[in-house]
């Protein structure tokens, strides 16, 4: 559990820590089409606003559930070429600076082993699937506050997606910290009027997440 007063980051895991070509690789595997097709597909719910699930109906397979255990059979869980190179670093120098580090985001439960198998050191490592709630819900970020023992906005969200990871964030009281590479980072746009700290990668992060916190009048 966390400690009260002290400020944490907690990081999403995919297009964050982990580079997601090679699951969309395999799901096109699956699916028996090809990879481009699939990222293509992809990239266009994703522009009109919808979930990249609507790809897998888009390409004549909405029964996609029911291939995760064969998508599980052939991706194997992450491995050390998908973590993004900045990942270990960045989580490094958060830690050094004195903050509490969390990863939690939308992952079966078998992947909090795996990124410990990676090396990824946290102080807190939950996935949706051990916790019982999900993004974009508002008990998963409930979640990360009673985990991490702070306040809500002693909390910044690192996520790439605006729908699942900005917006609910903020909506919950958290510091949303938008890192926008992915195709999430690269075709989301922030609604009108809504301004909120920017990263193009982790170390983007690093650099940012004490003025996070900045007080305009302090």
């Amino acid at each position: 559990m966390g400690q009260a007063g002290r400020r944490w980051c907690c990081l999403d895991i995919g297009e964050v820590l982990i580079d997601e070509t090679r699951v969309w690789s395999v799901w096109a595997d699956v699916l028996g089409v090809p990879a481009f097709t699939l990222m293509a597909a992809i990239g266009g719910a994703v522009v009109r606003g919808g979930d990249h699930r609507d790809a897998f109906a888009l390409l004549g397979a909405p029964d996609w559930a029911e291939r995760q255990e064969a998508f599980e059979a052939r991706y194997g869980g992450f491995r050390a070429e998908d973590l993004y190179p900045d990942a270990l670093t960045a989580l490094a120098a958060l830690r050094a600076a004195g903050f509490g580090v969390a990863i939690m985001g939308n992952q079966p439960a078998s992947r909090s082993a795996e990124l410990r198998a990676l090396g990824v050191d946290a102080d807190v490592i939950a996935m949706s699937g051990e916790l019982g709630v999900e993004k974009p819900s508002a008990a998963f970020f409930a979640a990360v506050v009673a985990v991490t023992g702070a306040a809500p906005a002693d909390v910044a969200y690192v996520g790439d997606r605006i729908d699942n990871d900005v917006l609910p964030a903020l909506a919950a009281g958290l510091q949303p910290v938008w890192l926008r590479r992915g195709p999430w980072g690269a075709l989301h746009h922030l609604p009108n009027g809504v301004t909120v700290p920017q990263a193009r990668d982790l170390a983007d992060v690093v650099r940012l997440a004490a003025s996070v916190w900045a007080d305009p009048d302090g």
